[in-house]
């Protein structure tokens, strides 16, 4: 349980968490999620393990905590896609998006990796679920009740978290620049949130 002082966190429980947050991100950036436990994030943290157990459940846990602000920044990232609208040119927004990935690409094979965190994979791919979702309402001529953009936001949430899981892993895997288009051409194929947004209203 988090201590508090005149409605604040205590800064000690802070200043652990900080720890064990950076701890684990370096640990998952060096070696596969299976292999790590809490003993072994703990010792790089310089905390005893029982104090790991007081502020999280499980090292998923811990590792889900450690990501959220990058899942976050992922996930705002697609935001400033145009995924409803998909235009000829690939938007400078989805490269960005991919260079995003690709900056942190030892992160996202161990996250993403048959190695990795299932907690990771789910909230990432609900936090890009969600940001498809609100372009898909927002968009006055799309045609988009509730119900079906959050069937088309999983939809593509889940390719996209396909795509660079994938993408990571390849040994010579394209750039940015052409991953992006090459996800922007299938968007803009038959299945893309525009087209079947149409389609639904017909």
């Amino acid at each position: 349980m988090e201590k508090k002082t005149a409605g604040r966190v205590d800064p000690r429980v802070l200043r652990t968490r900080a720890l064990l947050r950076s701890a684990a991100l370096e640990m998952a950036g060096e070696r596969d999620i299976e292999s790590m436990t809490i003993a072994d994030i703990a010792e790089r943290a310089t905390v005893n393990r029982a104090t790991v157990y007081q502020h999280y459940r499980d090292r998923d846990a811990l590792l889900l905590d450690a990501m959220e602000e990058e899942v976050g920044r992922l996930a705002r990232a697609a935001a400033q896609c145009p995924l409803t609208r998909p235009a000829e040119r690939t938007p400078d927004e989805v490269v960005d998006l991919f260079r995003h990935v690709d900056a942190n690409a030892t992160l996202y094979q161990r996250m993403l990796g048959p190695g990795g965190s299932a907690r990771f994979v789910n909230r990432l791919r609900e936090l890009l679920a969600q940001e498809v979702e609100a372009q898909l309402v927002g968009a006055d001529d799309a045609g988009t009740g509730p119900a079906a953009a959050r069937l088309r936001g999983h939809y593509l949430a889940g390719a996209f978290v396909g795509v660079f899981t994938e993408w990571v892993s390849m040994t010579n895997r394209p750039s940015a620049p052409q991953a992006a288009s090459e996800v922007w051409r299938l968007l803009r194929g038959p299945s893309s949130p525009a087209s079947v947004a149409s389609e639904g209203t017909r």
